[in-house]
């Protein structure tokens, strides 16, 4: 690939794509398991129910009595959760039944106490009518035995641990994530605790990266390189045989400071793109080593930066572990023209309408470095290339920053 080729959007998430991470298996204690990504399916061990479980609290009789005519029954015992399944004797009769207890053998529908009128030895039905079966959640009727109930790739969320405990695993096959450092690289940032001089601005792209893979469950440390090409070569030597994944921010256009494409070549990884076609974020550059590390070099435009981890750093990860991304598409509520012939990421808010409509309305900032814009919006359109207008009501994709509760 030519030095000053700018891809393609799709070309580069091809790319992306042909170098997945190949992230090992590790167990973990259930405990531990939250936020992980399955590397297991989870299987049934058993029908779920496992038996006929008695929904409501009251009484289990016989169907056909009623349909004969009978209204009361005599108590011939009761049946509680938790205690081996018991026969009804007399057909005439009921058992008591409590919620989540199994069901008596002879019994076959369960009314609840709120329709009866109940002596010490008797219980009367007040209703005209009674649907054969109710209040029962029967043997297998949720899964079957043997039925895969979560995929492995699935982010475990409190329903999947839920769901893993009732299976009876202990502890699980999750995905080991990579181990991950990410670098602010530029003489004119300074630590997020100093007084910058007026000449000088606070490192803050890395604090955002770093919380937006913890959010994505991976923790990743942090290191500052100056503008020095003998130091980048000893540090990221060094670093490359620590860490699996790379994170640079700055240092890839084309100033005369700029030494990461450089070092990067002196340290042989091989690069697979450097420029898109796109706005923000042109100079993004991404290459691995021959064991298999990934480096993501991000601009140093804090807009640019964002853009580009949340369009294919997250799109790399889903990938690596064996997930399809999801796209989420929503309504245009603003015109927009965007001359370039670029995709155009464009920071938008997102509105959920009572019809059930996204839409997202563009909000456009002050450029790449104006990322205090960013908290004003939730994420951004997807506007295509070889296209300047773009109307009211059209459909776009959407990449979200923001969890809404």
């Amino acid at each position: 690939m030519e030095e000053n080729t700018f891809i393609p959007y799709e070309q580069a998430l091809s790319i992306l794509d042909e170098h997945q991470g190949n992230f090992p298996t590790e167990n973990l204690k259930l405990s531990a398991c939250i936020g992980c990504f399955l590397a297991e399916d989870l299987v049934a061990d058993r029908d779920f129910p496992p038996f006929d479980r008695v929904t409501m609290d009251g009484i289990a009789i016989a169907h056909s009595a009623f349909e004969k005519g009978q209204r009361t029954f005599g108590i011939e015992s009761t049946a509680a959760a938790g205690s081996p399944q018991q026969t009804l004797k007399d057909p005439s009769h009921c058992i008591e039944v409590m919620t989540g207890a199994i069901m008596p053998k002879g019994v076959d529908t369960v009314i609840r106490y709120e329709d009866l009128s109940i002596t010490d030895t008797n219980a009367t039905i007040q209703l005209d009518a009674l649907r054969h079966r109710q209040n029962v959640h029967f043997k297998g009727m949720d899964i079957s035995k043997g039925s895969i109930i979560v995929n492995k790739g699935e982010r475990l969320s409190s329903a999947e641990i839920n769901i893993a405990a009732a299976v009876g695993k202990a502890s699980l096959a999750v995905k080991q994530l990579p181990r991950v450092i990410i670098f602010s690289t530029g003489d004119e940032l300074v630590a997020v605790d100093e007084q910058p001089e007026l000449h000088q601005i606070r490192r803050s792209n890395v604090y955002g990266i770093q919380a937006t893979l913890k959010e994505w469950g991976i923790t990743a440390d942090l290191h500052h390189l100056a503008d020095d090409k003998i130091e980048m070569l000893t540090v990221i030597s060094r670093t490359l045989t620590e860490y699996d994944l790379l994170i640079f921010t700055g240092g890839v256009s084309k100033g005369k400071f700029d030494y990461l494409p450089d070092v990067l070549e002196e340290l042989r990884v091989k690069k697979h793109f450097h420029k898109i076609q796109q706005r923000p974020g042109k100079p993004f550059w991404f290459g691995s080593t021959t064991d298999r590390k990934k480096i993501f070099a991000l601009p140093g435009n804090p807009v640019s930066s964002f853009v580009c981890v949340y369009m294919y750093l997250r799109f790399w990860l889903q990938r690596s572990l064996g997930l399809n991304p999801e796209i989420l598409y929503v309504k245009l509520k603003n015109d927009v023209e965007f001359k370039p012939d670029l995709v155009y990421f464009l920071e938008a808010t997102l509105e959920c309408r009572t019809d059930g409509s996204l839409v997202a309305e563009a909000i456009r900032g002050n450029g790449s470095g104006d990322f205090a814009n960013l908290v004003k919006t939730d994420g951004f359109l997807i506007l295509p290339q070889n296209k300047s207008q773009f109307f009211a009501n059209e459909v776009y994709p959407f990449v979200s920053y923001r969890a809404k509760w």
